[in-house]
């Protein structure tokens, strides 16, 4: 009898005990801020009216600033999409996480496991992901499923998507609409309503939980060449993507070139061999297709910023514009001719420069609608939400949470930021290195000897080869050759080519300064700088990755 009224006390406390810890996670749920984070592609500072563009149509964005905070000074690590992207997920530069289009390597499931996605679900947050994915993670990289299984809700395609994603992916076939931003607009509609309808969105659970919190990754493949080089003006398509700028003189940008009147290259012929570049950056060569590449990007721009209206005026709808921190920034940016050049993997403003916005509905009055010059990077952005989140970041982490100078303080997170560019191909990209302050960056070029993209195109004639299987499959010695790249520099390899730049005074990176001794303490400063940057970038151990070649896999990807 005693024995049976003692079990009866403990079930009753196990009860109790379970019941105060379910109160007590709904509290602590409910005070927990959502995110979204919505991430572009291929845009560079400058292309919003809130960052300083005089024709873009960018309302919605444009108030998001008046509402949140804006970091003038936000750079990525590395100026390409897959390696800037992992850098963003992992919070670590490229030198550390071991992935590019050239590494051969994917993300092994051991540092997957340390992203700001995993680690917020397994912390209580009910996790999102739609748009492009272009991280190959787990064995086999996009064929894992890792990826898919690691949110509760997905509904995104890998690779590029390009403008009428139902053409090249399976998953989004059953939107309503045909074009990127509003299909992935109709996702994230579905993501924030409790009653998910819709079809093909890969789920864990068929509601999403109402007394949870959320964090939703918004990935676009836009304003990105991939995208603005497929826009048909279709019948289906919004009157944005058709009429929009189109009766306007679109203008160039400052200090665009087009390619026959270039009389000195911006770089040396043996650091950049531009005569390789991928072909699909050619519209940078003449001003007409300059400007019809242009117009495109800013109505795609203007879609997006559409879709930032609809996201603010669903969580209203729904009741979570209170408690939901929107973050929005781009994974680098892009060269439209300017100086002549074409494309990104660069080290200069153009390309590494992105806007950041970050609006937090729970800040008060007095520190919202500020713009910060501070230097911050993208990959700040994943332990920023880990830190309002209550969630200890993972020791992995590079990153700095941005928290305080969201809050009003004004205390630099970094004295220098530091970029770089390990994507060295047959495409005549050059390795790259750059460190900066708010006013001084000097840029490291090193030895280019990569077999050119114009022989190999040759031979894929000649035998009548696909050209994407020469050009973008990656073999297993290329593994080899890109660790090279990158402890190359730390063992000592000297640079070939060197610049360095007064960005507060010539922010179009026009005058190289190398060679002025006026400024040779301010090289030396920032030479002294560069190493420590490139150190603390690598830091130890070997990379957490996977073998992802042509040898264990076929996908030969279009970049």
């Amino acid at each position: 009898m005693l024995h049976g009224a003692s079990e009866l006390i403990r079930t009753g406390l196990r009860i109790a005990t379970l019941s105060l810890w379910l109160l007590v996670w709904t509290a602590n749920a409910a005070d927990r801020p959502n995110f979204i984070f919505i991430l572009t592609d291929d845009q560079s500072y400058g292309m919003m009216g809130c960052d300083g563009n005089k024709v873009t149509q960018t309302p919605n964005l444009d108030q998001l600033a008046r509402d949140g905070i804006v970091f003038d000074r936000a750079y990525v690590t590395s100026a390409i999409c897959t390696p800037s992207r992992t850098s963003i997920l992992l919070s670590q530069f490229e030198r550390k996480h071991g992935v590019n289009f050239n590494s051969g390597t994917s993300v092994s499931p051991e540092a997957w496991s340390k992203s700001y996605p995993v680690v917020m679900r397994e912390d209580g947050y009910y996790t999102g992901y739609v748009g492009k994915n272009h991280v190959p993670i787990g064995e086999g990289g996009y064929g894992s499923g890792l990826m898919e299984k690691s949110f509760d809700y997905f509904y995104a395609g890998h690779g590029h998507i390009r403008f009428y994603p139902k053409d090249h992916h399976e998953i989004f076939k059953s939107a309503k609409s045909d074009t990127q931003v509003e299909i992935i607009g109709e996702s994230i509609d579905d993501f924030l309503s409790t009653e998910q309808r819709l079809e093909g969105v890969v789920r864990f659970l068929n509601s999403r939980p109402a007394n949870q919190p959320f964090c939703l990754s918004v990935c676009l493949n836009l304003p990105h060449g991939a995208g603005t080089s497929t826009m048909q003006m279709r019948d289906s398509d919004d009157e944005i993507y058709t009429t929009l700028y189109r009766d306007i003189d679109v203008p160039l940008p400052p200090n665009y070139v087009a390619k026959g009147d270039i009389k000195t290259p911006k770089l040396p012929p043996d650091v950049l061999k531009v005569e390789n570049r991928q072909r699909g950056y050619d519209w940078v060569d003449m001003p007409s297709t300059a400007r019809e590449r242009i117009t495109r990007q800013m109505q795609a721009m203007t879609g997006i910023d559409r879709m930032i209206g609809n996201v603010r005026s669903k969580l209203d709808e729904e009741g979570l514009h209170k408690n939901t921190i929107l973050i929005f920034s781009s994974d680098h940016g892009l060269y439209s001719g300017q100086q002549g050049l074409g494309g990104k993997a660069f080290c200069y403003e153009q390309t590494t420069h992105v806007p950041m916005i970050i609006y937090n509905p729970l800040a008060p009055e007095s520190t919202t609608g500020r713009r910060i010059d501070q230097l911050v990077q993208t990959i700040d952005i994943a332990p920023t939400m880990l830190d309002f989140a209550g969630i200890d970041r993972p020791a992995t982490f590079q990153g700095k949470s941005l928290r305080g100078l969201i809050e009003g303080t004004d205390q630099p997170i970094r004295d220098f930021v530091f970029t770089e560019n390990l994507w060295s191909t047959h495409f005549g990209n050059p390795r790259i290195e750059a460190v900066q302050d708010k006013r001084w960056k000097y840029i490291r070029y090193y030895k280019n000897e990569n077999f050119p993209a114009l022989w190999k195109i040759r031979a894929a004639k000649e035998l009548d080869i696909p050209q994407n299987q020469l050009l973008y499959a990656v073999h297993d010695d290329a593994i080899a050759v890109y660790r090279y790249y990158v402890e190359s520099s730390l063992e000592g390899e000297p640079p070939v080519y060197e610049e360095l730049y007064d960005i507060q005074n010539d922010p179009g990176e026009l005058r190289n300064l190398i060679n002025n001794p006026a400024h040779s303490d301010k090289l030396q400063r920032l030479r002294t700088a560069w190493k420590q940057e490139l150190s603390e970038a690598r830091g130890t151990g070997p990379p957490k990755v996977l073998r992802y070649t042509a040898g264990s896999e076929k996908d030969y990807r279009s970049k």
